[in-house]
């Protein structure tokens, strides 16, 4: 489920995020995602392509 703000994009985060600490993706223009920390949504972001966040996905599940 998305989350809009005042930055104008469409936030999600995984809805096994029950601690209040987590992470929100969000699609951007041009095939990339930027990622953030839902705590501190005014600081910076974490932008990569689709190809790099999925290899990053990748790695994370078979960690």
């Amino acid at each position: 489920m998305g989350k809009n703000n005042q930055d104008g994009r469409s936030w999600r985060r995984s809805s096994r995020c029950n601690n209040g600490s987590c992470v929100e993706v969000a699609a951007l223009p041009g095939d990339r995602i930027a990622i953030r920390d839902n705590k501190r949504t005014d600081d910076h972001m974490i932008v990569l392509s689709h190809q790099a966040y999925t290899a990053f996905l990748d790695k994370i599940k078979n960690s």
